[in-house]
């Protein structure tokens, strides 16, 4: 295998398998990287001869060599590789991780049978990747949108380097404006008060943005040309980002805490958003934090 497959794509066919490789091909174009359009197949149905196999294996053969067709037909990219795999599809998408610098995988949409088909792949995918994984939501073509909206950053006490970092190239690459989001309960400071204090919402938010600004300030210097808005939403992480996507073009959050363990903001993300969400994992565990934002509040994973 060469030394990275560039951005590496899930691609069986379907409509929405098709809006993950538009979004993939678009990375590639962006960011002047190889494509990897990947189908696995397995035959269901129990033993079977080889001749059997082998027909379910030409069709699988005609599915992933029709994506990478479109690939070529349909961008400036020039080295689109393809990867027949016979498994599970989450269990190859990890594995080529560990030689990709994205994975975009698709996902139908919000219902149960969504939430089934996000479990089995996208969302094992996100947990055990050891790169960003993109999960593109929808149940076909992406619509081009009027006006596009911003990348949404979702930021913690403990959000990583390579979260911060993703989210700024990104919205580097795109031309969009970036919008980094603390939320959470306001807690009110007090000691042996006879009743609990009314927080100063107005004060907790300044000291909120003012941490988020410190911290984000090395990646502004180093991305001059994005735009940055930070806020403090005294509402619950996964209902803010939740009503950020609906104008958004990508959500940022943190990986797993642990290998093969969303939180459960980034699972409800993963479930709910209204638009393609990044999940970038932490590749430095060890990493010690270049900074904070204020107590008092609640988390995105991160």
């Amino acid at each position: 295998m060469a030394d990275t497959c560039g951005v590496v794509v899930g691609y069986d066919g379907s409509d929405f398998s098709m809006q993950a490789l538009e979004w993939a091909m678009d990375e590639a174009e962006l960011r002047k990287l190889p494509l990897t359009v990947v189908h696995a197949w397995r035959w269901p149905y129990g033993e079977a001869d080889d001749e059997a196999k082998l027909h379910l294996r030409k069709a699988a053969e005609h599915v992933l060599y029709h994506g990478a067709d479109c690939a070529r037909s349909c961008s400036t990219i020039t080295d689109v590789a393809t990867d027949l795999y016979e498994g599970a599809a989450a269990e190859r998408l990890v594995a080529l991780s560990a030689h990709a610098e994205l994975i975009v995988v698709g996902s139908r949409g919000m219902g149960t049978l969504a939430r089934t088909v996000l479990g089995s792949v996208a969302d094992y995918v996100a947990a055990h990747a050891r790169c960003p994984v993109i999960i593109v939501r929808g149940p076909g073509p992406i619509p081009i949108p009027l006006h596009r909206g911003a990348v949404v950053l979702g930021m913690t006490d403990d959000t990583r380097d390579e979260a911060i970092e993703f989210a700024f190239r990104e919205a580097e690459a795109r031309r969009l404006p970036l919008v980094a989001v603390h939320a959470g309960h306001l807690q009110p400071l007090a000691w042996n008060a006879p009743m609990p204090l009314i927080p100063d919402t107005e004060a907790i938010g300044k000291a909120a943005e003012d941490g988020m600004r410190e911290r984000l300030q090395p990646w502004q210097a180093t991305y001059p040309a994005v735009s940055v808005r930070t806020y403090f939403i005294a509402a619950p992480p996964k209902d803010a980002l939740l009503d950020l996507s609906k104008e958004a073009s990508l959500v940022v959050v943190g990986g797993a805490r642990g290998r093969g363990r969303l939180g459960s903001v980034s699972r409800s993300i993963l479930q709910h958003v209204s638009c393609p969400v990044a999940v970038v994992p932490a590749l430095d565990e060890s990493r010690p934090r270049a900074g904070s934002a204020p107590s008092g509040s609640d988390a995105f994973e991160g």
